[in-house]
């Protein structure tokens, strides 16, 4: 079992992995930053509302609506950034993918001129 554990960690895919969650992570404190220490103490400046202070209260219940709120900045901005990323990295990638898809259409239509060819000598 220790070798097949061995064998799996040092596959590639496995590295890419744990390498994605790090960078993911930190990715994640750094957006977290950015909206909790920079644009939220704007948006709030222009509002007139701390969003940090915001809370709904039910008896003895406290409901941070203040937190939640940049929760979801957080999560718009994290998926607008990878949104942005993935584009770029599809229009870096696809002209490889155009010519590989242009190969392989001319053999396969030699092959079909091939065969047709031969049917006809038939």
């Amino acid at each position: 079992m220790l070798n097949e554990f061995k064998a799996f960690i040092s596959r590639g895919s496995a590295m890419e992995l744990a390498i994605g969650v790090i960078m993911g992570s930190t990715f994640s404190a750094i957006i977290t930053s950015l909206v909790n220490d920079v644009m939220m103490p704007f948006v709030g400046m222009f509002i007139g509302v701390d969003f940090t202070s915001l809370t709904i209260t039910f008896n003895d219940s406290t409901i941070l609506i203040g937190n939640f709120l940049q929760a979801v900045v957080n999560f718009v901005i994290v998926g607008f950034i990878l949104f942005l990323i993935v584009k770029v990295m599809n229009k870096l990638s696809k002209p490889a993918v155009e010519e590989e898809v242009v190969v392989v259409e001319a053999e396969e239509l030699t092959l079909l001129r091939e065969i047709r060819d031969s049917l006809k000598n038939k």
